[in-house]
């Protein structure tokens, strides 16, 4: 007697659903916690007459404002520093403490980081815009002099 061998079995073929599924999630899940929060933690940059345009989307949000140095008060020994910040069309007063790079100075370009509180811009970051010019001394004496005016 021959026995008939067993025909092959039948691979059972899987439902590709699930594996879709969970690598959309994932990719969906990896997307929320990248992105999610990315609008929160912007930080834009207006100058004095575009935040008076974009006050109301603006407020509460750091951002970094930028223009030139009016009114200066600083007070060296409380490091307490207070100007206008102005681009010709709206102007912003700005309260800083900290030190005070020699190159902040009335009419200087100045970029601060911070926020509004009220009608006052409250910078914890102050970045001043210097010369982009380098002149080498070409004598001793030129140089004595350049020196002297830096101490």
């Amino acid at each position: 007697m021959t026995q008939n061998p067993l025909p092959r079995a039948r691979q059972r073929r899987r439902n590709p659903l699930p594996v879709v599924l969970g690598i959309v999630a994932l990719v969906g899940l990896t997307a929320f916690i990248a992105f999610g929060n990315l609008n929160k933690s912007l930080e834009y940059f207006v100058t004095p007459t575009e935040y008076s345009q974009q006050r109301a989307e603006l407020e509460g949000r750091p951002i970094r404002i930028g223009g030139l140095v009016k009114a200066v008060k600083y007070d060296p020994q409380t490091l307490d520093l207070k100007f206008v910040v102005s681009d010709g069309g709206a102007s912003f007063p700005v309260q800083y403490v900290g030190a005070v790079s020699d190159l902040f100075k009335e009419d200087q370009g100045v970029v601060v980081r911070g926020e509004f509180q009220g009608n006052t811009f409250h910078a914890n970051e102050l970045i001043v815009k210097h010369s982009e010019e380098y002149n080498v001394p070409k004598t001793q004496t030129e140089l004595k002099d350049m020196l002297q005016q830096t101490q």
